[in-house]
Formats: C-alpha cells, structure tokens, sequence
C-alpha cells in the first residue's frame, strides 16, 4: 500500500483547512457567488479527502492482521487478509487513476455532441452507435444523463445529437473521447454486403456554471421554432423549442427535448455557455501553441480511435495504442479501460509546468 506517497493528502488537507478559514471570516458572504464557488471547492476536497484517509486506515489494519500472522499463523485468517489486500489494491488503483483528473473542469459534468461525418447512412446510423455507447457506460456509473438536441438521419440514426452528463469527474472522464471515431464493418444497408468505412466526431466540453462562465445577456440572441425529431404528443405543435446565439462568436445553441419552453431555454443556455467558453478556452491554447511553435493537426480526418468488426474485431486507440478484440463489450458501454490509458498517456505528455500549473 503506498498510499502516502501517490496522494499528496497533507497539500489536499491544508488546503481545506485554508478554505475552511476563508469560509469563517465574517465578511464571507459578502460576495455571494465567489463564496458559493468556494463552497463547492471545500465539497470537492473532502470528496478527494476522504476515501484516501479511509483506505489508509484499511491498511494500517491490515498491516497488524500481517503482523500477528507472522506470530501466530492461522490458514483461514490467512486467506481472509489476504482477499481483503487484493481489494484494497483495486480500490488504491482506481483511486490512483482520479488523481489524475486534476484539470480546472475535470469535476465537471459533461456536455458531449455526437455529429455523424462522412459515410452518409452508415455515419449516422454510427452517430447512433456512440450515443448508445455512451449512454450504457453513463449508466454504469451512476451517473443522470439528458439528451438535449437532436437531428435524426434521413434513413436512421442521428445527423447530429448533444447529451448532457451529470456525474461527479463527468467531464474529467470523458474528455478521453473528444475526436473522430472510425467504424469499419459489413454495412446492413448495402445489398452487396461490401465493407464500408464510417467516420463521427465527438466533442465533449465541460458544463460552466455561472461562477464560472457568465454569459451577458445582450449578447445572446433567444429565437423559438418547432421542435422536431422521433416523436412525441407536444412535437411540431407549439413552439416550444429554442434555439440561443452567442452573438459576439456567432455559436448557437437549441434544445427541443423539454415540455415546456421555459425549460427548453434553460437547457439551451447551458449549452451555450459551455460552448463560448470552450470557445475560449481553445483560442487561449492555440495563442500558446503558436508561441511554442507548434502546429495542432486538424482533428477531423485524424480518428483518435478505430472501431473495427470486419473482417476482424478490433478496437484500437491510436493515441495510447490501448486495443482490445472485444468490440461488443465496448460498444455496451466497457470503456473504461481506455479512458484510464488515455488518462495516464495525457499526464505523461504534459509538461512539469503544465502539470505545476494544474
């Protein structure tokens, strides 16, 4: 158990003890939505806190189980110990893994828009595929999912779809995902049965709340307009839906998906928010990229993994080199194994300043 030296707990428990002071003053809450923000700050260290002071009890028991064996050996007890250090191990593992989701947003839920590329019906009916992906691997983790806009295909699945992700490290996790996705398969929409390539791009971008992104209001443009899609009683009826524009960047945002208008526009402006400031996010990066003197390839056209079921099974992520033959269990949602490499190959590309500065 090398719990003290993968975590830095005396950093994470002084800074509580920092924030719990500032919490203290009289004057706190005199600016309302900082003081919220550090609320929340606070909620997110005894999160991180926590579990590790927990697991580091689990071992110092255990290490005096190991001692008193050493004195008096007994099979069962032997046994008993020794489950109980190999579960620890996995528990230290899978924590180790969340301390690397250190970025500013990592915590974050996720907003994640699936738009389908080249390949036509069979791109769409992959759009389709991922969203199912996603949506299983959500679920397993307990976490709520929203579908917030969507456009169907002209034969099936989706041209494009956006869900919102709510979840503790939501955002953390799933920015493993942002890029191009390629699906090589035996298409069930060719009579010729010929293999066909497809390709999706997913961008996934962290949900700001308002203490972090404020979006003005004389910049946003709000316009209704009928909802369409699958279906549903209130659909092409009123109109509920709303579409919000970013005026200054020109980014928009819609929701359909809510019953009623008021809702539609809440959803919307969420949207819309986390897509101005991803907006601004990557302008800042690519500024600092071009003082480097590097150049970003294009994304689109560069898949970040290949999903192959003919004539092989296969799914590779050509970032980490991760791969595993079991396509099915990835397409039911099994995906952490590549979040997690993505996750170590990220850390190991940062810089120490980069890695300072988180």
């Amino acid at each position: 158990m090398r719990s003290g030296s993968i975590f830095d707990l005396a950093r994470l428990k002084s800074e509580l003890e920092r924030l719990q002071r500032e919490s203290e003053s009289p004057d706190f809450w005199a600016n309302p939505t900082e003081a919220q923000a550090t609320m929340q700050h606070i909620a997110r260290l005894r999160n991180k806190i926590e579990p590790i002071e927990r697991l580091q009890k689990q071992a110092e028991e255990l290490s005096e189980w190991l001692s008193l064996l050493q004195m008096e050996y007994d099979e069962a007890t032997a046994a008993e110990v020794s489950a109980q250090i190999a579960t620890l191990e996995r528990e230290v593992a899978q924590l180790d893994m969340l301390t690397l989701l250190s970025g500013e947003y990592d915590s974050n839920n996720a907003i994640l828009e699936i738009n389908s590329g080249a390949g036509g019906t069979e791109a769409c009916d992959w759009a389709a595929m991922l969203l199912r992906m996603y949506l299983r691997w959500a679920q397993r983790k307990g976490f709520r999912t929203e579908i917030v806009d969507e456009s169907p295909g002209t034969v099936t699945g989706y041209s494009s779809v956006g869900v919102l992700i709510e979840g503790e490290n939501a955002y953390g996790l799933l920015k493993s995902e942002h890029g191009v996705h390629r699906l090589v398969r035996i298409s069930p929409f060719d009579a010729n049965k010929r293999r066909h390539t497809s390709f999706v791009l997913v961008e996934v971008m962290p949900q700001v709340e308002q203490t972090e992104y404020q979006l003005k209001p004389e910049e946003v443009k709000i316009e209704t307009f009928r909802a369409g899609g699958h279906g549903g009683q209130h659909v092409n009826k009123t109109e509920s839906a709303i579409r919000a524009t970013h005026i200054p960047t020109g980014i928009t945002a819609s929701c359909q998906n809510e019953r009623s208008q008021h809702q539609n526009k809440e959803v919307a402006l969420k949207v819309l928010a986390a897509r101005v400031a991803d907006y601004y996010r990557r302008q800042e990066e690519q500024k600092m990229r071009q003082l480097k003197g590097e150049v970003a390839p294009a994304e689109w056209g560069h898949q970040i993994r290949s999903y192959v079921l003919q004539p092989y099974t296969l799914v590779k992520d050509h970032r980490t080199d991760y791969e595993t033959g079991n396509v099915q269990a990835v397409l039911d949602g099994e995906i952490d194994d590549f979040i997690e490499a993505y996750l170590r190959w990220n850390a190991s590309q940062r810089s120490p300043v980069e890695t300072k500065r988180e």
